[in-house]
This record gives C-alpha cells, structure tokens and sequence, in this order.
C-alpha cells in the first residue's frame, strides 16, 4: 500500500520556510546551469541560422575561417563556370566572390578595440543571403568607398552608425545604412563593395566565394567536382555547415566551464536538501512509526520520501528555469574563438534545455534525499513509536 501523494504535498506546505530555503538554493543551481546552455546553444543557433540550406562556400583547402582562405581569381574563375550554379531572375548567375578581413574598431562604451569582419560583396552576394533587411539609411553604391553595417556593430562600435565615418586600410568609408540580418551572425559584419575592398587591402585574390546550387541535391557531386580538380586546393562546404563549424570551440568550452561550475554549485544544493530531509525525518520519528503500525511498509516510506526530495528538486528546476527564460531577451558580444572576430549573438532555451535542466535538478533531489529517505525506512516501529 503507497502513500498518498497529497500527504507529501501536505507536509510540503507544512514546512514552507525550509521547503522554500532548499527548493530556492536549486533553483539558483538550475538558474546558472540552463543559462550555461542556452548561451552555447544561442552561439549555435546564431552561426547556424547564418547559412542557407543550398548554398556552397568555397574555401582554401584546411583553411578554418574565411580569414585564413585564399582563392585566386584563376581559380575563382574555374569555379564561377561550374555548370550547377543558379542563376537569378535577370540571367546573372548566382556566386558572390568575396574577400573577407579583420579590421580593429573601438567600442562606443568603453573604446576598447576588438576585431571587426570586413566583408566585400557583389550584389550577388545579398541575394544569396535573404535574411539580410535594410532597417535604416540605404545599400552602398558599387564602386564607391560606402559600406553598411550590421546591427549589432552599428549599435556597438565607434564610427559605425549612419552618417558617420570608419577609417581602415588608409582609406575612409562612410556607412550609408544598417542592415538586420535576424541575429544571425551577419549582424556582426560590415559590408562594402568586394572590388573596392580588393583595391583597399591591396588584395589580388578572393578569401571565399559562396553559390547557390540550380538543384541542392547535386552538392555531394558538385563538392566531388572541385576538391577532385588538379587546378584547385579548394574544398566546398554548405554555408549551413561552414557556419555551425564556427561555433564549435567557443560553444565547446562555454559548456565544460559553465557545466562544470554548475556541478560544483551542485554540490552546496545537495548537501542543503540533505540536511533539509534529515532534519524532517528526524521532527517526524513518531509519525513515520505511526504509519508503519498502520500498516506502511518500508518500501512505502522509502518511496514517501524520496517523492517529497523530488518534489522538492522539481520546484526548484522550474523556478530556476523560469529565472533563466528572461535572459533571452538578452544580447551578449564577444570574441569567437575560430574567428577570432567580435560575434553578437542571444540566449536560447530550447525544449532539450528544458528536458536537460529539470533532469538536472530531479537528480540533485534525488541524491539529497536517496539517504534521508532509507534512514526514515529503516526506523523500528518500537523506537519511533516511542519517540512520541
């Protein structure tokens, strides 16, 4: 015969300042452990939405990052002729070759400087990137020293809103726009004209090119066709994938460090719920005997026990989880570690997270409680009986 789950809800309830002390003490575990993950899982998101399921970048051979390819106008050429490229509504075909730099840009709050992407692009390569929305000013003109900036840069850096003026590689440009790239990773860049920025950092070759395939089942062929070519050292990626790559590094070590501080943290609310259950069984000796004499068996109040713990565990994840869902309103900035380049990028609670956290935190329940509760069932009838 089991317990009923109203008497552990009861007793709950009859503690409230103890049940909140405990339950609170893990919801501050759970606070710090699902915001750990959503900020992996935010970097990963960011860089993820960033590609188009069918489009292809093409980079230097073992290259990392745009940054470090190289790609030759020869070799751009060859690839520009690959038969398997979409083309656009007016005929043109569809492939963006691009160089992309590391500039140093102080921030408007503090003036530090930290690293800033410089992309050059062809009007091919804003329509092969959609999520890309003008939000103030104007595009830059080709083969003018105008660029736009991404939201988070115009928001976040010196000289980089509409109207005023950036200085690199000698030269001044004017930012004639921002544009919104829905939180994808484009919102850290600054764009300007590829041939401009050629010219500017005194570049004779592109860093990469991107291409959107007439049939995107044909990439594993068209990926064949260019790593298999003697005249390049070239390796072809979907921009989906280039860009979850990304966020590897930085994504890995944001969840060890942040895990592992979370398990420490862990430890405090074990302990707590530990002391909190030994203290209700040891107030509740002569109640535990009055319901083995009534027939409870000790599985029973093993299980009473145990559930109480959980519930306890439970509460506590919600809260915490709750706390942790306002911080997706929240934009940090930092540097990617791949990159090495400034990336803005948001909080994101996702329904594993949610699954992950509340485990999280039945287990700390489960493990505060497991010796409490088999101390409660291993109490003689006599003994507790007597204790009243």
């Amino acid at each position: 015969m089991g317990i009923p789950f109203s008497y552990v809800v009861r007793n709950l309830a009859a503690r409230r300042l103890t049940t909140i002390l405990t339950a609170g003490g893990m919801a501050l575990v759970v606070y710090v452990f699902a915001t750990v993950l959503m900020l992996a899982a935010g970097l990963r998101a960011t860089l993820v939405a960033t590609g188009q399921p069918d489009n292809v970048v093409v980079i230097r051979r073992s290259a990392q990052t745009e940054v470090q390819s190289g790609i030759d106008r020869l070799q751009a050429g060859i690839v520009e002729s690959l038969p398997d490229i979409a083309t656009g509504p007016g005929g043109t075909r569809l492939v963006s070759k691009e160089p992309v730099v590391l500039i140093n840009l102080p921030k408007r709050e503090s003036g530090k400087p930290s690293n800033v992407t410089i992309r050059g692009v062809t009007e091919a390569g804003v329509e092969l990137r959609p999520q890309i929305r003008l939000v103030e000013g104007r595009m830059f003109r080709p083969g003018t020293a105008e660029v736009v900036a991404g939201r988070a840069i115009a928001a976040g850096f010196r000289g980089a809103g509409v109207g005023e003026t950036l200085r690199f590689a000698s030269r001044d440009w004017t930012v004639v726009g921002v544009v919104d790239a829905g939180r994808t990773g484009f919102d850290s860049e600054i764009w300007g004209d590829a041939e401009q920025m050629l010219q500017a950092f005194r570049r004779g070759g592109y860093s990469s090119m991107i291409f959107r395939l007439a049939d995107p089942e044909r990439f594993e062929a068209v990926k064949r066709e260019i790593e298999g070519d003697p005249r390049l050292t070239l390796e072809a990626k979907r921009e989906a994938r280039f860009y979850a790559d990304q966020s590897e590094s930085l994504a890995r070590f944001i969840s060890i460090l942040g895990t592992s501080i979370s398990v420490i943290f862990s430890i405090g609310a074990i302990i707590g719920a530990m002391i909190t259950m030994y203290a209700s069984v040891a107030s509740r000796t002569a109640e535990i005997g009055t319901l083995r004499a009534l027939g409870f068996t000790r599985g029973a109040i093993l299980v009473a026990f145990l559930v109480e713990a959980l519930a306890l565990g439970l509460l506590g994840g919600v809260v915490g989880l709750v706390a942790a869902s306002f911080m997706q309103a929240v934009t940090i900035s930092t540097t990617n570690f791949q990159t090495f380049a400034e990336l803005a990028f948001s909080f994101a609670l996702t329904p594993q997270i949610v699954l992950v956290s509340l485990a999280f935190a039945l287990g700390m329940g489960f493990i505060g409680g497991f010796l409490p509760a088999a101390r409660a069932a291993r109490l003689p009838i006599v003994d507790a009986l007597r204790a009243a």
